[in-house]
């Protein structure tokens, strides 16, 4: 047994008082720097997942953790009741860094939060009983974030999901008609989608449904949680399309680990809000705010957009080797399409000391690598991947 096998056999961690609903890696984290994860021996493994692509800045970022620091020491948290510059400049930095015609910014904590937001602005705005959404499409846990999210009937749990569904299947433009109607209060659609296996639903089919939300007077949600705010390799994947939704839901990167998460608005969408309609207790927190403010400041300060669209270009003409036989994705957001399967190869690369996520598609070894990541660290994954058996 290598030395990396024999740290993942005997650095378990212990669950005793947790809720056993997670399946867990064979080894604890004790600390993390740049893209690596430590033990408790000082052991390193490659971090190519981001902690489910939370990890933008990766681990022990200065500017974010000195903005943390800084923040706590002066106020840790405040009501939304009462005003915080932070949280209107957070606000201003994100609308300005998505290059996009939003006006509005509604912070919460999590995506899910974000996108059961996002559609209960859509059913007050259209007073409709339809969402459409799309076949593998993942966006949350919550009542109406699971609702339209493939495959949750396993989970679910509420005796009843609380609007009509449909699910489209993913790239099949012919089919949208049938789904998006005069019922529809919305379309919800993850641009490349996650736990799918990063699955680029593409320019063609996310214009096509653009077009039928303007003939049926639908608002078209991106739930960009996990492919966006530069995973990408652009702000959003929106920008990369050239599509502009009407709204936006944003988390994971937007915080680099600090929770908080961001519903963003199109004029029209922002003309319908009025006084109470939304709330949350600590979404736009002076905390979140700080770390928003961070994340981006790194983006644009270390050009972080651009790493994320070189190092994306490099794994995919590296890293097909072994037994990778293709890739699909965007930026930082890439699946490698095993021959065979995918947990097999993830278990063998963490042996190696390498992490890496699956999906759902069980042929798909997911990457979600932070934003720093360099192409000597993709020659770590080649070099892995081409000593495996096809």
């Amino acid at each position: 047994m290598s030395s990396a096998a024999s740290k993942v056999a005997r650095d378990t961690p212990a669950r005793d008082f947790l809720a056993p609903v997670f399946s867990q890696y064979p080894f604890e984290v004790a600390s993390a720097q740049g893209v690596w994860l430590l033990n408790s021996r000082g052991e390193r493994v490659l971090d190519l997942y981001g902690g489910h692509a939370v990890a933008a800045l990766g681990y022990a970022h200065p500017g974010w953790t000195d903005a943390l620091i800084a923040q706590a020491r002066s106020c840790n948290f405040q009501t939304n009741a009462i005003p915080m510059r932070i949280r209107v400049r957070a606000a201003e930095r994100l609308v300005r860094f998505s290059k996009l015609d939003f006006t509005s910014v509604f912070f919460v904590n999590s995506g899910a939060e974000a996108n059961e937001n996002a559609l209960r602005l859509a059913f007050r705005m259209t007073s409709r009983p339809h969402v459409a959404a799309v076949e593998g499409g993942f966006h949350g846990r919550t009542a109406a974030s699971g609702a339209v999210t493939w495959g949750s009937d396993g989970w679910y749990g509420f005796p009843r999901k609380p609007f009509d569904v449909s699910f489209m299947p993913g790239g099949d433009i012919e089919a949208i008609a049938a789904h998006v109607t005069d019922r529809t209060a919305a379309v919800i659609v993850e641009p490349v989608q996650g736990l799918a296996g990063a699955v680029d639903l593409g320019r063609p089919y996310l214009e096509a449904l653009r077009r039928r939300c303007d003939e049926v007077g639908a608002q078209l949600i991106f739930d960009e949680v996990q492919c966006g705010f530069g995973r990408v390799g652009h702000p959003f994947a929106a920008n990369l399309y050239g599509i502009m939704p009407d709204m936006i839901t944003v988390a994971k990167a937007l915080g680099n680990g600090f929770p908080c998460a961001a519903l963003l608005t199109s004029a029209k969408v922002s003309a319908s809000l009025s006084l109470g309609l939304l709330g949350t207790t600590y979404g736009g927190g002076p905390m979140a705010c700080a770390a928003i403010e961070a994340v981006i400041e790194a983006i644009e300060s270390q050009d972080l957009l651009a790493n994320v669209r070189r190092v994306s270009d490099y794994i995919r003409r590296t890293c097909i080797v072994g037994p990778v036989k293709a890739s699909q994705g965007e930026g930082l957001l890439l699946g490698l399409r095993t021959s065979r399967p995918a947990k097999q190869i993830q278990a063998e690369l963490l042996e190696g000391g390498i992490l890496t996520g699956t999906a759902s598609d069980g042929h798909i070894v997911r990457l979600l690598p932070p934003f720093i990541l360099q192409e000597e660290h993709v020659d770590m994954l080649r070099d892995a991947l081409a000593s495996l058996p096809e």
